[in-house]
């Protein structure tokens, strides 16, 4: 099999190519693009709160699969296996490094969160995003299927910390690390239940990796995509008023 030529944002080791600013290409009509244009990607090192890893993961054994076949499955229909209310909207070209995708979450009080990831690794068995500015999460997450003896496992990592002082508060109080872990076990039961598990059982394990928060960096609140996303909804509610009259 020969091997497939890389797209003009991606090397040919499956990384993405660095770049300065991200930019969102031709999103949906329906998709609230905030966020994401012009800005920086937000690695572990500019974020501000704890550093976290979570791990999610889930047992797909009722069915023969391969970890090729799941993440081939997986990239073709993420943003289906998210939880309703929510979308990733990327372009034509799917999942390939150095694509950005435009994210548009439901939050409390009928806010609609938009912000984005750019896919800065991706081969047959795993893929990898990185957040932008003001996203809640600096740093990256990684979605990989592997073998073991009980069979082939489809899991996601995230190596994050809080990007700014108001995030990290959501996180102290519970409710940002419950939304986060419902999120991502119910979207590998998703998952699962595509491929044809009956009924599956995502586990987790969370670890603190730095208790410590990065002071100098309280400054991100300036990009807080949720206060952005809230001060731009009244915009959002209006154009849907005059679209439909």
């Amino acid at each position: 099999m020969s091997t497939p030529e890389p797209t003009p944002n991606q090397n040919s080791n499956g990384w993405a190519k660095p770049v300065d600013k991200l930019k969102v290409s031709a999103p949906p009509k329906d998709a609230v693009n905030l966020n994401v244009n012009g800005r920086h990607l937000s690695g572990l090192t500019h974020g501000f709160g704890q550093l976290w890893q979570k791990t999610y993961r889930v047992l797909i054994s009722e069915i023969e699969v391969t970890p090729q076949a799941v993440i081939e499955i997986w990239k073709a229909n993420f943003p289906k296996f998210w939880p309703e209310g929510n979308n990733l909207y990327v372009p034509l070209t799917g999942i390939q490094p150095g694509e950005v995708g435009l994210i548009n979450l439901t939050a409390p009080g009928g806010l609609k969160l938009s912000t984005g990831i750019m896919v800065i690794y991706a081969d047959d068995v795993s893929f990898s995003f990185m957040t932008p500015e003001g996203h809640m999460f600096a740093g990256m997450i990684t979605f990989s299927a592997y073998e073991e003896e009980e069979g082939t496992f489809a899991q996601v990592q995230a190596l994050i910390r809080a990007s700014d002082p108001i995030y990290e508060m959501s996180f102290r109080i519970g409710f940002g690390h419950k939304s986060e872990d419902d999120f991502w076990s119910a979207t590998l039961k998703n998952l699962a239940q595509h491929i044809g598990v009956a009924n599956p059982q995502p586990t987790q394990t969370n670890s603190l990796i730095d208790s410590r928060m990065q002071w100098k960096e309280w400054r991100n609140i300036w990009h807080n995509a949720g206060i952005r996303s809230g001060l731009y909804m009244p915009v959002t509610m209006a154009k849907k008023v005059f679209t439909k009259g």
